[in-house]
């Protein structure tokens, strides 16, 4: 080996060494951010416990954003139609979370905070829980002022369902950023999304996701079905547009809400509701109202409906005329003709009100609804002896 082939092989040597010097340096430099974020993180990050109206929990994660107002952060659908929540802030010792979920559960009396859900949209998949106090020790997040960027890094904290312990890190990439609009088994959504590469699993939703300064720029809402590395989160200017909106309650759950009414029901095998009133005497009618309620934006409706007849021939022309007419003229609901999958035509009294209405409304819509389909049955299977249903009927639907 000559003199000149020396040098360059030394050349060589020389660069690779400092390149891998350089990957070292680093790597270690990336993996310090990496645990300063968490653990600045941490500390906004909160375990989310509730239950429905037939005591089934559900667990999530969400983000401490309001000091001032104790207010944390987290997806409709982990809050579901549930007013209260048990909040958890990360039980922090010598620098290190206590991550074993039994130690949250086991010391609940000391750990734990009620929460009240005090502000909801499905839409967008957000909720807010106020606390009755500042928790000690966690600190509000910072909320990023615009949208992250594809290519940006980010960082997610979660309580995964499927783990025994909490506060788990996560580090990801942004894919895209476009406005999705969507259906999933909580709803219907239509938010400016974050995708992400980085998985996300059921109890990670509502955690947050924040950038290399640790600040806000989204929530973790759901992952792909197809790829269980890309996830959605719902973008930081669809969290500021909600917190700036005027606040809007969660409905309360049927079953709370007939039984805060006195009303006797029984659950059906569908899951909805079903009331047996007696609209006059000796005359009763099945009334049912809906599991779940529906929504349009921030507009939520449940459904009290009446089933009437069910026929193997389609209504005639004279009967459906008599339907229009009939509710043109009801003072709420009106008259549905459906078809089951049996090809069965079933003839239906139906009304729809505002979700948030009192007890006293919807006592007095499964009432109405009673009435006027009871008065169809009667009208539609006369009994000589008894008043003309028609007369009934007409009386209810006058002024």
């Amino acid at each position: 080996m000559n003199t000149s082939e020396r040098s360059v092989r030394n050349l060589i040597r020389c660069i690779f060494g400092l390149a891998m010097a350089v990957i070292a340096v680093g790597t270690g430099t990336n993996a310090s951010a990496d645990s300063e974020n968490y653990n600045r993180v941490l500390k906004s990050t909160a375990w989310i416990i509730t239950s429905d109206a037939d005591d089934e929990t559900s667990t999530g994660t969400g983000v401490y954003v309001d000091a001032e107002k104790r207010l944390v952060l987290t997806n409709a659908h982990v809050v579901g139609d549930s007013r209260s929540a048990v909040v958890f802030f990360p039980d922090i010792k010598n620098g290190l979370p206590r991550v074993e979920r039994k130690h949250y559960l086991t010391n609940v009396v000391k750990l734990a905070q009620p929460g009240k859900v005090v502000a909801i949209d499905r839409r967008r998949d957000l909720a807010l829980i106020q606390l009755p106090k500042a928790p000690e020790n966690a600190e509000a997040i910072t909320i990023a002022e615009t949208s992250t960027t594809p290519g940006s890094k980010v960082d997610t904290i979660g309580n995964p369902g499927d783990s025994d312990v909490l506060w788990v890190y996560t580090a990801g990439r942004v894919r895209s950023v476009y406005d999705k609009k969507f259906k999933s088994s909580h709803g219907e959504h239509d938010f400016r999304a974050v995708e992400t590469q980085s998985p996300i699993k059921p109890g990670d939703s509502g955690g947050p996701v924040v950038n290399d300064e640790g600040q806000l720029v989204a929530i973790a809402q759901s992952f792909s079905p197809q790829s269980p590395l890309v996830s959605f989160c719902v973008d930081v200017l669809e969290i500021r547009k909600f917190m700036a909106e005027g606040w809007k309650q969660a409905p309360v759950a049927t079953k709370t809400l007939l039984e805060n009414a006195g009303i006797e029901h029984e659950k059906h095998s569908t899951g909805h509701y079903r009331v047996d009133f007696e609209y006059a005497t000796g005359k009763k009618q099945q009334v049912f109202v809906a599991k779940n309620t529906e929504y349009y934006q921030r507009a939520d409706v449940r459904r009290v409906w009446s089933l009437v007849q069910v026929s193997k021939e389609s209504p005639s022309t004279e009967l459906m005329m008599r339907l229009l007419r009939q509710s043109s003229a009801t003072k709420i609901g009106s008259w549905a003709v459906e078809k089951n999958d049996n090809g069965e035509f079933l003839l239906i009294y139906m009304a729809k009100l505002d979700a948030t209405a009192p007890d006293e409304a919807v006592s007095g819509t499964i009432e109405y609804v009673a009435k006027i389909a009871g008065a169809m049955n009667s009208e539609l299977n006369p009994d000589a002896k008894e008043k003309s249903a028609a007369a009934t009927l007409a009386s209810w639907l006058a002024d």
